[in-house]
């Protein structure tokens, strides 16, 4: 099965990539909770992330875990995110809107572009393997990569300005 994320903050995809978590909003690890479990043994969960108003999708993740509810991670950029769960990071890339956009949501009734998706919207299998088969053919120029060091860096320049 296959998900879209939309992040609030491209520094919290940073810190996905580093630490090879994620976390969501509460109805939204609801949602990829219920469907780990129902998908046990027969076939992964596949998570499509995009930095709200950033242009681009910029990388695809498997879920490993289902949600851990007892626990919360410090790394992300606001505290509100409870739950925990492992992702493994498949493809780092960034993906124009642009290439994406004729990929319809078919499962609702807007019939809106993958790009239009919201936090955990589940795509059909077409367009998931659509979305799979662009991450794998497209040639990206950029990544999240190439900004590693500076979301590297971030945390002690904060807090030396603190001090």
């Amino acid at each position: 099965r296959y998900f879209v994320i939309k992040s609030y903050t491209e520094d919290d995809v940073h810190k996905s990539l580093k630490y090879e978590i994620w976390s969501s909003t509460d109805p939204g690890n609801k949602r990829l909770d219920k469907a780990f479990k129902e998908c046990a043994g027969r076939g992964p969960i596949y998570l499509f992330f995009s930095v709200n108003a950033s242009g681009h999708f910029c990388g695809m993740a498997e879920m490993l875990t289902s949600v851990d509810y007892t626990r919360s991670s410090t790394v992300w950029a606001s505290d509100k995110w409870k739950g925990v769960f492992k992702v493994r990071w498949i493809f780092v890339r960034d993906i124009p809107n642009a290439v994406l956009r004729n990929i319809r949501l078919n499962n609702t009734q807007e019939r809106k572009p993958v790009t239009n998706s919201r936090d955990t919207q589940e795509l059909l299998p077409e367009a998931g393997h659509e979305m799979l088969r662009i991450f794998f053919t497209h040639p990206a120029k950029t990544s999240l990569l190439q900004d590693f060091a500076f979301y590297e860096v971030c945390p002690v320049i904060r807090r030396s300005i603190i001090l």
